[in-house]
Order: structure tokens, then C-alpha cells, then sequence
């Protein structure tokens, strides 16, 4: 790792909205650049395998496809905050994964967005996926970063574990202002989430077109909601 430059009914129901909230990139144009995020604190540490699994299945699946480059960021400590190169081998992700551990710290997701806006403006990114559980920043802080990724069309997927309603209401406003999407999981809607993680990356390969070659259940879904 080097660093860069500074499954219940209502579960099913914010599955639902989450993907109905991805109908509004279906007319952009998608580059195959996305930056997934994770928060490596202390109070993830019981869910990390589950993280590295579904991240590996993720990038598994858009394999075949081709085109997608990711970049692995991931903060923890009180000021640790890094970023791997952008890689395209999904078995070097599950590696990057599998080496980081969780430590306690602070969240430092205006760190996460900064990185994704510099990246941006080298290069065009196509989405920015995190997967977090607290937010110790304050929105006002957090929002205008968010705004600005909208403003250069790089929507940000905000994926809660938990339901605080602080970090809920962080996370949904982070995402309305990058116009990308919220959605919360738990350990039982594991499965739900490592098929959005997957429909997510497929339709940042290559967008609607990508996801009607693929037949996984969540890219069908997520087309039935770009066609209405």
C-alpha cells in the first residue's frame, strides 16, 4: 500500500431506493475509474472480513468485462489516510484488502472526498464508492466537498453499516449533493450489499449498456428501475 497525494423488510426497502436513486447517471458518460473507500477504524473490525469478501466478489464480477481501474483508499488512526495506485487486477485488490487491519481513530471521510476531487480533476472518475459505519466530521465541512464532486459528475455511493440517525443523515446528504445514492446494511443484508457493490461497478465500467450483458440479479433490478 503506498500513499498518494494529499436483511430485514426495511433494509430491502432502502435497497430499493438506493437503486432507484442510480437512474439519475444513466445518461453520463462513464470513464472505468472507481475509487472504493473504506473506514478502517476499530468499530469496523467485526465486519472486515465481510468487507474484503464482498470487495473481492465486486471486482470478480466486472473482471470478465474489462475497463474498470480502482483505486483502494482507506483511512484509520488518528491521521493515517491512504491511497493504493489504480490497479485493474482484481487479485491484487482482494491483496491490498487483506494486509490493512483496523485501528482506532477518527473518521476521515473530507480526506476521502479531497482525494477523490484531486484525482478527478487529473483524471475523470467514475464513481466513488464508500463503505463506513460513524462520522465524526460535521456536515458543513462535508457537503460543499460532496457538491463539488457533483459539479464535476462524480457521484458518490454512500454505503452505512448501522442505522445511527446522525451518520444516516451525513451519509444521505453526502450523497444527494454528489448526486449519487445512500443505502444502510447490517451483517444480515450482506448479500444485498455485495450485489449493489457489484452492480455499482459493472455500471461504472461501461453503464447501462455494461449491465444488460450481466446477469446478476442486482444488475437486473437496477435496470428495471433505469427503464422507468
Amino acid at each position: 500500500m503506498t500513499e498518494q497525494r494529499p436483511a430485514t423488510t426495511r433494509t430491502s426497502l432502502e435497497v430499493d431506493a438506493f437503486l432507484a436513486d442510480l437512474k439519475v447517471h444513466k445518461e453520463s458518460s462513464v470513464s472505468g475509474r472507481l475509487i472504493f473507500a473504506l473506514d478502517a477504524t476499530a468499530s469496523r473490525k467485526e465486519t472486515w472480513d465481510m468487507a474484503c469478501q464482498l470487495q473481492g466478489d465486486m471486482f470478480q464480477t466486472v473482471a470478465g468485462i474489462g475497463g474498470l481501474s480502482v483505486q483502494l483508499v482507506y483511512y484509520r488512526d488518528h491521521s493515517e489516510c491512504r491511497s493504493s495506485k489504480w490497479v485493474t487486477d482484481p487479485n491484487h485488490l482482494a491483496s491490498l484488502m487483506t494486509r490493512i487491519d483496523c485501528r482506532a481513530g477518527y473518521t476521515q471521510i473530507g480526506k476521502v472526498l479531497s482525494h477523490a476531487k484531486r484525482e478527478t480533476n487529473l483524471l475523470k472518475v467514475a464513481a466513488l464508492v464508500f463503505v463506513g459505519d460513524a462520522c465524526e466530521e460535521e456536515e458543513d465541512e462535508l457537503i460543499p466537498l460532496a457538491h463539488d464532486l457533483g459539479q464535476l459528475g462524480l457521484p458518490v455511493f454512500m454505503f452505512q453499516e448501522g442505522d445511527t440517525a446522525r451518520v444516516k443523515y451525513v451519509f444521505r446528504a453526502i450523497a444527494k449533493a454528489s448526486n449519487g445514492a445512500h443505502c444502510r446494511f447490517d451483517q444480515g443484508s450482506a448479500k444485498q450489499l455485495g450485489e449493489l457493490l457489484k452492480a455499482v461497478a459493472v455500471f461504472a465500467t461501461g453503464g447501462v449498456a455494461a449491465l444488460e450483458k450481466h446477469k446478476d440479479v442486482a444488475a437486473v433490478k437496477l435496470l428495471g428501475q433505469l427503464k422507468r
